[in-house]
């Protein structure tokens, strides 16, 4: 008996000593992890503890389209991989993420290929690693590679088991638990080490999008199966799950053995397939999680895996994101997708996303600035409600300037032209922007990046000029050019205490030997890489072999333009008002200095009038048309060039003399002039305009564009199923057809023309909303007649509005309203609304539109 507890006072003794040397290995090992997620939720760098922050990009090129494009154009892959990843370090992004296309690397039983796609994705990590840019590997996709194109078949177990399969069958689960101890085991051939030994991978996402159902047990046994083949390869850092996109599955995620839950954000949503206009600003105002009543939810440390605003070209989105971001307490982000180099001129990649330092440097460095928000700001703050939390910290947005900003005591960057004074000129040490400000004078429309390496002695970096020429998120093609790269001396001017008015300009990359001197601060700059001083001693010191960070000094990388033929891009205003001067522009490319812009004019009284345009900056040209031709009626006009020997007319392109006897090209572009009682439409069901529904209806009995009984009419017709939302109805952008009447205080009312169906009656609501986020809202009801009512303004009351595109995940805010106080000003109106008033009614919905006139 006594040898017998003995015996077991001994067993238990091992069984605890044994558990405390794993205990002891396990922390061991741990402190050569780079972070660790603490008891609260926190990731903290392993070496002092402190909090961690990542922000950046995914990044595709090793896989799927975007390996196949750059082979299509007959692109080296490693070369894009190296320019790419310069940009990025550029950019100051210090994250990496993109779901690993499993299709391409495995075959059905999850054994690995080690193959080109996986070599190249060696490859970038190596690259990455050089620029100390962090890591998150997500190793499963789930998905085919094909799009934009048809998937190929890879035999793999993603292209045998689809999403749903995928995390409900066993033998898919067996095949993803191969698959994962075979790619944790793997050994990057150019780095030596596997994604446990690297330092700069510093955790996991298991995989991308799961999509479950069924039993939730089933979902929790999945999870903790496939966390548990990953740390059986002896990996220990942290192990992520997505959480939110089922999130009717989120309890039985929750309860798996993970260190984190992972997110995305596309609060405009996606494949709109043409520019989104409006201020999207209110659409990011806050993340909103709904995972709160969990339990096993808090505690946990939160990623933010992809985010974008799709189909937004403007540069004011990023920070207010990065923003929203911090207050939920994220502590990585990384923006969906980053476009490679050598196809960004089709934006051909993802074309609902569009980001490049190239060819998009107001959208990059609006990145650039969200990078250092995410950094700086403080985790779980919130900063109120749009729009008083446009500015925070050393960081503000504006939709009215385009403009995101940094300003900081040693950093000033901008997006666009901004009037903000520096916060201390003398400590600055980074400067970057696009466009002109106190500091930096420039007439060119690429980026630049100015940075001190010594007193009097500066870094400056200049990209060639980006122009948009074709709607990015329209149908692409890499046959089709979205934007323009040109290559040319720009006027520049710096100003700032220390470099005086009378410094040097010396080139420093490959080829860029060019030496010049500032009178006044002023000088040409072409694209290129330069060294910047006022003392000539100090800089022949200067080591150009040292780096500055991660950063060679000559280093510089930009595409040649693709193209160089001419384009004129230009949008006749819709209506006009008679006999007030108007002023038509166009931005034109591929002109020579010398090149001649006219406006040929015609009104359907035989009248005939020529006016030159004139060239407001490198590629903007404008004509103020009279008065006096501006009568009521149709304006008929074409846009004639003469550049040397050759002549071009618009629309259409045609490389022709405008006066040529053989000239049988009659496309114009029409401007309508408006008499003193013409309405203004700003929607007619008959006209190909944008819109937004809601909710996302497609079927032909729920959304439909019929004729009427009126000649030439058509109505556009929307019904819910009993299962929808409680509201149904539109919106589309009005501001264009508002911008160019200019005795705006002359509007009174509103008509719709509309009905509904089956004998009843049905209130609904016309919204105004404002580029400021403010909504005034005003009702009428409709019956089953097709018949017009008109709305006064007075009527109108501040309301809130809906957020459309519908925000995705779908768990976020469907309804906004501003902070503050605003009155409705018809000059402020971007985007009409219509629908019907919400109620709990479970009945099916009509609502039949053909016009909205905006009355005089």
């Amino acid at each position: 008996m006594n040898f017998l507890k003995i015996k077991l006072a001994l067993g238990l003794s091992v069984s605890i000593i044994l558990m405390l040397v794993s205990s002891v290995a396990l922390h061991a090992q741990n402190k050569n992890n780079p972070v660790y997620v603490d008891k609260e939720g926190i990731i903290r760098w392993t070496s002092n503890n402190k909090e961690a922050a990542f922000f950046g990009v995914n990044y595709t090129l090793p896989f799927a389209y975007g390996y196949r494009s750059h082979q299509k154009v007959g692109l080296d892959i490693k070369s894009s991989i190296d320019q790419d990843v310069y940009h990025l370090a550029r950019l100051g992004f210090d994250a990496f993420r993109v779901h690993v296309w499993d299709t391409e690397i495995s075959d059905s039983l999850g054994n690995l290929k080690n193959n080109e796609h996986l070599e190249l994705y060696d490859y970038l990590i190596a690259k990455l690693k050089e620029r100390h840019i962090k890591i998150i590997v997500t190793p499963i996709a789930f998905w085919g590679n094909g799009y934009p194109e048809p998937d190929e078949h890879t035999h793999s177990f993603s292209d045998i088991y689809n999403k749903q399969e995928a995390v409900i069958n066993e033998k898919a689960f067996q095949a993803q638990e191969n698959y994962l101890k075979q790619f944790f085991k793997h050994k990057n051939r150019y780095t030596g080490l596997t994604f446990q030994e690297d330092h700069d991978i510093i955790a996991t996402e298991i995989n991308n999008e799961p999509k479950h159902s069924g039993k939730k047990a089933r979902t929790t046994e999945y999870v903790n199966r496939m966390a548990a083949a990953v740390r059986s390869t002896g990996w220990t850092k942290p192990v992520f799950y997505n959480i939110s996109e089922s999130p009717h599955h989120a309890d039985g995620v929750a309860k798996a053995n993970v260190d984190g839950f992972s997110f995305q954000w596309y609060p405009t949503g996606l494949v709109a397939n043409h520019t989104l206009e409006s201020n999207f600003l209110p659409n990011v105002d806050v993340y909103a999680i709904p995972f709160d009543t969990i339990p096993e939810f808090h505690h946990k440390a939160r990623m933010v895996y992809e985010f974008d605003a799709g189909d937004v070209l403007g540069s004011y989105m990023y920070p207010a994101m990065a923003k929203s971001f911090r207050g939920a307490g994220f502590q990585w982000a990384t923006q969906f997708a980053y476009d490679p180099l050598g196809t960004a001129y089709a934006n051909t990649e993802y074309q609902t996303h569009y980001v490049n330092l190239a060819y998009t440097p107001k959208k990059a460095i609006s990145l650039m600035i969200a990078g250092k928000a995410f950094h700086q700001l403080p985790r779980s703050k919130s900063y109120g409600s749009y729009p008083a939390d446009s500015v925070f910290g050393d960081f503000k947005v504006s939709y009215k300037q385009e403009l995101s900003e940094m300003n900081s005591q040693t950093e000033f960057y901008y997006s666009n032209n901004t009037k903000s004074q520096p916060k201390s000129e003398k400590k600055l040490k980074h400067i970057a922007g696009v466009g002109s400000s106190p500091i930096i004078n420039y007439s060119g429309t690429g980026a630049y990046f100015l940075d001190k390496i010594d007193k009097g002695i500066w870094r400056l970096e200049v990209m060639p000029d980006a122009i948009f020429i074709n709607d990015p998120f329209a149908k692409a093609s890499l046959e089709k050019e979205v934007t323009r790269i040109q290559w040319q001396k720009n006027a520049m001017a710096i100003h700032l205490t220390e470099l005086g008015y009378e410094f040097s300009i010396r080139g420093l990359n490959e080829g860029n030997s060019g030496l010049e001197q500032a009178r006044d601060g002023k000088f040409s700059i072409s694209p290129g890489t330069y060294l910047i001083y006022n003392n000539q001693k100090a800089a022949e010191k200067v080591n150009f072999n040292k780096k500055m960070g991660v950063l060679g000094l000559s280093e510089f990388v930009a595409p040649k333009s693709k193209f160089t033929s001419v384009y004129l891009k230009h949008e006749s205003p819709n209506l006009v008002s008679s006999e007030q001067p108007l002023k038509l522009k166009a931005t034109v490319v591929g002109l020579s200095s010398n090149a001649h812009v006219s406006v040929l004019m015609r009104t359907l009284s035989g009248v005939y009038k020529t006016i030159d345009m004139v060239q407001d900056s490198p590629y903007e040209y404008s004509a103020e048309v009279p008065a006096d031709i501006l009568k009521p009626g149709v304006i008929k006009y074409r846009i004639a060039i003469k550049d040397k020997e050759e002549s071009y007319t618009y629309p259409g392109g045609y490389n022709i003399n405008i006066w040529a006897w053989d000239n049988y090209h009659n496309d114009s572009y029409s401007l309508w002039v408006s008499t003193p009682t013409t309405p203004v439409v700003l929607f007619d069901a008959a006209q190909e305009k944008p819109i937004t529904v809601y909710p996302n209806l497609w079927s032909a009995n729920e959304r439909s564009i019929q004729t009427t009984s009126t000649p030439n009419e058509l109505s556009l017709r929307l019904s819910s199923a009993t299962d929808k939302s409680e509201t149904l109805g539109f919106q589309t952008f009005i501001r264009n057809e508002i911008k160019n009447q200019t005795d705006k205080d002359s509007f009174s009312s509103i008509t719709i023309k509309g009905r509904t169906s089956d004998g009843k009656k049905l209130p609904i609501q016309i919204t105004l909303i404002t580029k400021d986020g403010y909504a005034f809202s005003a009702s009428t009801v409709l019956n089953d007649k097709l018949e017009s009512h008109s709305v006064n303004f007075e009527a109108f009351k501040a309301s809130k509005y809906l957020l459309l595109p519908r925000p995705y995940p779908g768990f976020h805010p469907l309804w906004f309203t501003a902070s503050g106080q605003a009155e409705l000003k018809l000059t402020d109106v971007e985007k009409l609304e219509i629908r019907t008033i919400e109620d709990d009614s479970k009945e099916i919905k009509t609502i039949e539109i053909a016009t909205v006139l905006l009355q005089r």
